[in-house]
């Protein structure tokens, strides 16, 4: 008997390495083992799939209106994954007809809900994204560093201008702020290379890096800092908790649908100082610290693939089955 088959369209393919793109590797795998699914940046219209899955209410707007014009009998599924939920839908007619179009919407984390119009939230669920577990990397009592380490492409939606002014603001001796991404703004990268030369050894930019690699550079590493100005849901995030690194965020929704209202580990959006702050407060009071471990630790039973594998499965079967 033939497999039913997904297509899930994405607007950034294996080159472009970021958050949509790790999105549609994972789910890829974890549908394979009860579908057909192939990643696209468009449907074959040859060979129209049983249900599409598109990532990004703007950016995969096209396909996904095909699709629905083309196969009204078949469902489809809108993943908003971080700009459109924050920002498309609110103005942008594409975004905003995706929302009407799709049999049903997934959000990466609860806080998100509150974005959607009030009719459109029922045919809306939570999937949690996930990472394999890795074992938490062996500390020293008192290292010669702390690494401090941020995973995003320069562009202004991650912020990483605050990033970088916060290495000034540091006063813990072996705090060391690393950047990992690419970059996709000319402007941040200008600013990403005069940062490397104005705080030596506390600023360092080392651009883009192989998926392996960063995580086991993220593993490492003290703590993890996100300062996005929006999010849908930062795999980043669980990356990091799911290797036992304490995580220092944005106080933005999308963060907090993630990591809850209660994590002690918030910084206010933009505030350079503030970051710096909660840097040398997890370095110089191994209590706090502690107790961010702690709080990671416990969301981190969230962020497994089996439950992420269980949620979507369960998501396409049923419209598979009822359509």
């Amino acid at each position: 008997m033939n497999k039913q088959t997904i297509c899930i369209v994405s607007p950034a393919l294996a080159q472009a390495n970021n958050g949509n793109w790790q999105t549609a590797r994972r789910w890829a795998q974890l549908l394979r083992t009860r579908y057909q699914a192939d990643i696209a940046s468009d449907w074959p219209a040859a060979a129209a799939p049983d249900l599409l899955i598109a990532l990004h209410a703007r950016r995969s707007a096209a396909p996904l209106a095909h699709f629905c014009a083309a196969h009204p009998d078949r469902p489809a599924i809108l993943v908003l994954t971080g700009t459109d939920l924050y920002r498309d839908i609110r103005s942008d007619a594409d975004a905003q007809a995706s929302l009407e179009r799709a049999t049903a919407l997934v959000l990466l984390q609860p806080a998100g809900l509150s974005e959607l119009p009030p009719h459109l939230r029922s045919k809306a669920r939570v999937i949690y994204q996930s990472a394999p577990a890795l074992q938490p990397a062996t500390r020293a009592s008192a290292p010669h560093h702390h690494e401090i380490l941020m995973v995003g492409h320069l562009r202004e939606e991650k912020d990483p201008r605050t990033f970088m002014l916060a290495a000034s603001y540091l006063t813990a001796r072996t705090a060391r702020l690393i950047h990992i991404g690419g970059v996709l703004d000319p402007a941040l990268g200008d600013a990403a290379t005069a940062a490397n030369a104005a705080w030596p050894g506390r600023y360092q930019w080392l651009g883009p890096l192989p998926h392996a690699d960063t995580r086991q550079r993220l593993k490492h590493a003290h703590a993890m800092a996100i300062c996005s100005r929006m999010e849908g849901g930062a795999n980043v995030i669980i990356e990091a908790v799911t290797s036992g690194v304490p995580v220092l965020a944005s106080d933005i929704s999308g963060n907090r649908g993630m990591l809850g209202d209660d994590y002690l580990g918030y910084f206010p959006l933009g505030d350079a100082q503030a970051l710096a702050t909660l840097v040398d407060k997890s370095i110089n009071v191994p209590g706090w610290y502690a107790q961010l471990q702690g709080q990671c630790a416990r969301r981190a039973k969230l962020f497994t693939p089996e439950a992420e594998q269980a949620a979507l499965l369960d998501l396409v079967d049923n419209l598979l089955h009822t359509n």
